[in-house]
């Protein structure tokens, strides 16, 4: 009861600074009509408990489930079925990230159908599956994440110069998406399942650093994406 008493009260304090900012601009600067101001003190109240909703659901179910899974799987002695669900982990929970969706619906539109939606959130999903399975395998053969992030990183300044110049934000803008709220809670609580039981006494630095390692993803993917169709 007291965490679901902490998550009202976050999820208040969080969006009670944009409902004040939109108040002032209302009745000083822009005077919507009320019609509009009003769908929007709906849609405040909608997300206001949306939110609230969800965060006691990420709580209640995918950190445990997440941390759960991560803990059962090196128990069964096949590295290749850790790194092979950490794989099939990360694309279905970037489908179904709320974030990838967004940008993906607004690229769409704007792009007049030229960047599909579905094809957009395919290729993010891949991206951030093939690197959550390297982080995997990384816990595994105990491999310093400083390695990856700089031959990762080093990878997209790389491939930006072979990226058609629209394609560049998108990249960015897919890496930035996929730290969402339904992404990074499950891919954290997988990672330091994972860590607890094949990291020893580096567990609670090998737990971490996934989600740096899952955002390089949809980056390169993008911008490969961009390079074929470009």
């Amino acid at each position: 009861m007291q965490s679901i008493k902490d998550t009202i009260h976050e999820v208040i304090f969080a969006v009670l600074p944009v409902a004040v900012v939109v108040f002032i601009l209302q009745f000083t600067l822009i005077w919507l009509p009320m019609e509009i101001f009003l769908q929007f003190l709906v849609g405040l109240v909608m997300v206001t408990v949306g939110l609230i909703l969800f965060f006691v659901g990420v709580h209640i179910g995918l950190l445990p489930i997440g941390e759960m899974i991560g803990s059962a799987l090196p128990n069964t002695g096949k590295a290749y079925l850790v790194v092979l669900f950490g794989f099939l982990m990360g694309f279905v929970v970037t489908v179904a990230e709320p974030d990838v969706r967004v940008l993906a619906t607004q690229i769409d539109l704007v792009s007049q159908g030229e960047i599909s939606k579905n094809l957009l959130i395919f290729v993010v999903a891949l991206g951030v599956a093939i690197f959550v399975g390297l982080a995997m395998l990384r816990i595994i053969l105990n491999i310093p994440i400083n390695y990856i992030l700089v031959i990762g990183y080093g990878s997209i300044f790389i491939l930006a110069a072979f990226t058609p110049p629209h394609f560049i934000p998108i990249s960015f803008d897919a890496g930035g998406v996929t730290t969402g709220p339904m992404t990074v809670p499950f891919i954290l609580a997988l990672g330091v399942g994972v860590a607890r039981v094949l990291g020893g006494q580096s567990a609670s630095a090998d737990g971490f650093g996934l989600v740096a390692l899952a955002s390089i993803g949809p980056v390169l993917a993008v911008m490969l994406l961009g390079v074929i169709f470009g």
